[in-house]
């Protein structure tokens, strides 16, 4: 399986195999045609009080990645939505995009769950 990330508001691409949007919010200004989307998953996407918490501020990036993963090992609903993503993953082949609405291409918690999913599975 192959993870690779990307803005909501970039054009699609054929490169861009499945894809699937890994925010709890909408992004504003798309609309679902644009978005082309073949998932939601809101439950992947890091709690509202550790997005709070987080402010995308490069600083706490580090401890923010330590919370998050801690959230996709510990949360009943965050283990269902990061399953339903692997199984997504393994029956769209080769890759599977990760859509993100933050500005930054590498402060932003689609960076961290791609890395996480790109590792083996935990038992």
């Amino acid at each position: 399986m192959t993870f690779q990330i990307k803005r909501i508001y970039d054009d699609v691409s054929a490169d861009d195999g499945c894809r699937v949007l890994v925010d709890r919010l909408w992004p504003r200004g798309v609309s679902t045609e644009r978005a082309r989307l073949d998932a939601w998953l809101k439950d992947v996407a890091p709690s509202p009080a550790l997005r709070a918490w987080w402010n995308h501020d490069p600083a706490r990036l580090d401890e923010f990645t330590a919370r998050y993963r801690a959230e996709l090992e510990g949360d009943t609903d965050t283990l269902r939505a990061v399953d339903e993503l692997r199984q997504l993953a393994a029956h769209n082949p080769p890759t599977t995009t990760l859509l993100y609405g933050a500005k930054d291409p590498h402060v932003n918690h689609a960076r961290v769950l791609a890395e996480y999913l790109a590792a083996p599975p935990h038992p």
